[in-house]
């Protein structure tokens, strides 16, 4: 067992991955090789050991399980202060809130009232408009609720993610 804050869980789970990743290159290089009818087979084969190998790769994807388990762990159990919600739950929050966000942003930025064609054309000869069914200026209020709400959640979860520290089965 390790103490670590989660994001030094997601530097080692990115190191460990790298590690995985990098002895799967080096075992597809190895564990096949190519030489030539006239050259001394032995010569040519490149180092190399399934069994080790497979021992190796084991090792790491279960060091990485038992972190990605224990990084679960601690966003299920963990509560935000000030959201009355746990990491997990944050998780999900967040992209709501961004989404939200998104979508006010794009409601607050239209006009009450606008003109959707150029006048008299070949199918219309009507002047045509679009109009907010809908306060522009309850959008903006909510607009400018959910940015502080999103921004809030986001620095409470990092200041989690850079300062708390857990028990990380490594």
């Amino acid at each position: 067992m390790k103490m670590m804050t989660s994001a030094q869980a997601a530097k080692e789970l990115k190191r460990l991955n790298e590690e995985r990743d990098a002895l799967l290159s080096a075992e597809a290089r190895a564990s096949v090789f190519t030489a030539a009818i006239q050259e001394d087979i032995e010569s040519a084969r490149p180092d190399y050991d399934y069994e080790a190998t497979f021992d190796d790769l084991r090792a790491i994807e279960m060091k990485i399980i038992r972190l990605k388990h224990s990084i679960s762990r601690f966003n299920l159990t963990t509560k935000v202060p000030g959201f009355g919600m746990t990491i997990d739950e944050m998780l999900v929050y967040i992209p709501q809130q961004t989404a939200l966000k998104k979508k006010l942003d794009k409601m607050r930025s239209r006009l009450p009232k606008e003109r959707i064609n150029s006048g008299f054309s070949r199918t219309s000869n009507f002047i045509e408009y679009n109009y907010c069914n809908y306060d522009v200026k309850k959008v903006q209020s909510d607009f400018e609720e959910a940015s502080k709400r999103l921004a809030e959640a986001q620095m409470a979860l990092d200041r989690i993610n850079t300062t708390v520290e857990f028990e990380a089965d490594i």
